[in-house]
Parts: structure tokens; C-alpha cells; sequence
């Protein structure tokens, strides 16, 4: 990130990222990739490095680390590793579905769940999106139907990271009753729901990505899935309005991830190039290879500095959806920009799989996607300038 942007605290941070980078990852990450799942104790591991739920207060059992900058750290160290499928599973408990627990969870559900979390018993994932609605969520079709102090919960996830080795998904559901393809603003209601409580909570196949191999992605069936009223996070009818006032830190996220992910990659086509030889000269002493590190270098540059605007926005609680949708859009085009001219400096060696820069190729495809695609996110930001004027 741009200098000046760390304090000595998240150095020191970032030791602790790295040393469990190196411990606890890289032994074990070629096997978990090749396998498409993580050991589930990495998790536990992660508790007890205290790099889990680093927002939770301290009443929770948490760090109340809510400065964002600590998060950049962490992606920053993951990236470094070459551990990106880590880093996007940790950010899906971290910035998807904590952000709605601490917001909107009653006393009880944050002592019920966040210890667990915390400490690596519980691992969560985001049950959104369905084969008919991705980023038009009110084309969700789950159902809860209450039923004295329960929900009944019908329905297909899809798309859904750490589906298969979590413990327990924040569901997006239908509670209005109401029949017609697409619901209303007020139709959608928000659940935590644990597996291992649920019977007719099963998981489908996993998918196999084209990037991320190291973390699991799969299909989740709800089947007469009995949930108390308890877990009803948030307000009855009010689901949709929560993951609107919780989308700016999730694309903030994503932003900051791309730029970790670009930094590294320039940084290693760097190296690369000053290294290899064509011809009896460095790749690097091109002219054309200079034009090209010049430009995405200056871009890379602009991009940080707009991102850590964004991270002190967020930080001040002045990060607003448009600025965050703004910044998810310009980070994850310019990382996929970045990635793909930096492979092509690579030559041959940035086309086998097991480079690095291959790697981040088909990772960073996914940031366009995720969290709200390109589209999604100039028709928000478009909409918002039409209304303005």
C-alpha cells in the first residue's frame, strides 16, 4: 500500500500474519489445493494467532481491531504466501457475515456465536445467491414460513465458499408468504443457521472453480429446515435493507484484497523480467517492458491511494455504498488489468499453472464477479448520478 499508510502497530501485525503464513499454510497448501479443501484445523490455528473476527469487541472475547488497515495486512501477508484461497475464505466470515451479526444480532445470538467464531469452532459462509438470483436478490426463492417459535426453510444456495467445511451459512430467505417471481423490498429476512442442529441442511456437490482451488465452493439444500425465531438476525422483512447497509464494507474488501493481489504480481513480474534473458538482454532493458511496468506502475499507485482513501472513509463510518461500489469497480479492473499484462510479460512460464501469476489470473477473474458484478455496480453508481442531476 502507499507509504505512510501502516503505523508501527500493524507491522508488528503483520509478523503475526506472516509467521502463520509460513507455520501453519505453506506446508500444507499444495496438498489443499490439489484436493480443493482446506484442513479445517487451519481455522483453530487461526483462532489461536488471533487473526479470526478481528472487529469483535472485546466483551465478545474479540480485539475490537475495527481499523480496516489490520485487514490490509492480513491480505497483504496472504498474497505474499501465494495462500489467496485462505484469504478469501477468512474474508467471507470477516466481512460478510460478522458485519451483520455485530450490527443487527441480539445480546444473546453475539454470546451465542461470536466466542465460537473467534475461536475456530464455528466457520461461516454467506447463502445468498441461488441458481436464479445472483446479484438480483429479490429474485430469491428459499422460503421461511413461520411456524410458532420456528421458520421452516425451504430452498437451493449456490456459489456459496466454505459451504461444504463450514458449520453454519447466514441465509437469505422469502418471509412475506408471497407467490410472485420477485419479492418486494420487505419480503427477505436474514438467518444464521448451523448445520449440525438442522436436520434437512445439506450440502451439494462442490464446483470446481477455475481459480481458488484451495477452498471449497458448493451447492446448499434446505429441506423443511426447522429454525428457531431466535436466529432471525436483524428484523422480520428488513434482510435486503442489512446487506445494503453492510455491502460498503464487503466491496471495501474485495477492493482491498485486489490491490494486495496487484502488488504482488507487478512486484514479482519485476523480478521476473530483470532476470530473464532474450536475446543476450534482460526481458527488462526492452523498451517495451519499461513502457509497460512504467504505466502499471503509475496505475497501481493511483489505485492504493484511492483505496486507502476509501479504508479512512470506512474507518471514520463515512464509507457510503456509491463510494464503495466506485471503488470495488475501479481496484478489481485495474488488479485484472494489472494480472493479465503482467502474465504476458511472463511469456510461456505465466502460462503453466504452476506459477504464481497464473494463479492470480484466474483468483482475481473471480473480484469482477463477486460481492456484486461489474454491472451491479455501474447501474448503482449510474442511478446515483441521474437522480443527482
Amino acid at each position: 500500500m502507499i507509504h505512510g499508510f501502516y503505523d508501527e502497530e500493524h507491522d508488528e501485525f503483520r509478523s503475526v500474519a506472516r509467521e502463520f503464513n509460513e507455520r501453519e499454510v505453506a506446508p500444507h497448501y499444495a496438498q489443499w489445493h490439489a484436493e480443493h479443501m482446506m484442513d479445517r484445523g487451519v481455522w483453530n490455528r487461526a483462532a489461536e494467532a488471533g487473526l479470526l473476527g478481528l472487529a469483535v469487541p472485546e466483551r465478545y472475547e474479540g480485539m475490537g481491531l475495527t481499523d480496516y488497515r489490520f485487514r490490509a495486512v492480513m491480505d497483504e501477508e496472504f498474497v505474499r504466501a501465494g495462500h489467496l484461497a485462505l484469504g478469501l475464505a477468512f474474508h467471507l466470515q470477516d466481512d460478510w457475515v460478522l458485519p451483520h451479526l455485530l450490527a443487527y444480532g441480539t445480546d444473546e445470538q453475539k454470546q451465542r456465536w461470536l466466542p465460537a467464531i473467534l475461536g475456530g469452532e464455528m466457520v461461516t459462509s454467506v447463502a445468498f445467491t441461488e441458481p436464479g438470483a445472483g446479484s438480483d436478490l429479490r429474485g430469491v426463492r428459499t422460503r421461511a414460513v413461520r411456524d410458532g417459535e420456528e421458520y421452516v426453510l425451504n430452498g437451493q444456495k449456490t456459489f456459496i465458499g466454505n459451504g461444504i467445511s463450514g458449520d453454519a451459512a447466514l441465509v437469505l430467505a422469502r418471509t412475506d408468504g408471497g407467490t410472485s417471481p420477485r419479492g418486494n423490498r420487505d419480503s427477505f429476512s436474514l438467518f444464521l443457521v448451523e448445520k449440525k442442529d438442522h436436520a434437512g441442511y445439506t450440502t451439494g456437490k462442490q464446483l470446481d472453480k477455475m481459480g481458488l482451488q484451495a477452498s471449497d465452493t458448493a451447492e446448499l439444500f434446505f429441506d423443511d429446515v426447522r429454525v428457531p425465531a431466535a436466529n432471525l438476525v436483524g428484523e422480520e422483512g428488513r434482510g435486503l435493507d442489512q446487506i445494503t447497509e453492510q455491502l460498503p464494507q464487503g466491496r471495501l474488501g474485495v477492493a482491498v484484497a485486489a490491490m494486495a493481489v496487484a502488488e504482488g504480481v507487478l512486484g514479482e513480474t519485476v523480478e521476473f523480467v530483470s532476470t530473464r534473458n532474450v536475446f543476450g538482454e534482460r526481458v527488462l532493458d526492452f523498451q517495451n517492458t519499461q513502457f509497460e511496468l512504467a504505466e502499471l506502475s503509475a496505475q497501481l499507485e493511483a489505485s492504493q491511494a484511492y483505496v486507502a482513501h476509501c479504508v479512512e472513509l470506512f474507518n471514520r463510518g463515512q464509507l457510503d455504498l456509491i463510494a464503495a461500489s466506485k471503488i470495488k469497480l475501479q481496484a478489481t479492473g485495474t488488479v485484472k488489468d494489472l494480472v493479465d499484462r503482467c502474465l504476458q510479460l511472463h511469456g510461456g512460464f505465466g502460462y503453466i499453472l504452476e506459477s504464481s501469476v497464473a494463479q492470480a489470473y484466474t483468483a482475481v477473474r473471480l473480484l469482477t464477479i463477486f460481492g456484486g458484478t461489474d454491472e451491479i455496480l455501474k447501474a448503482t453508481v449510474g442511478h446515483h448520478i441521474a437522480a443527482a442531476n
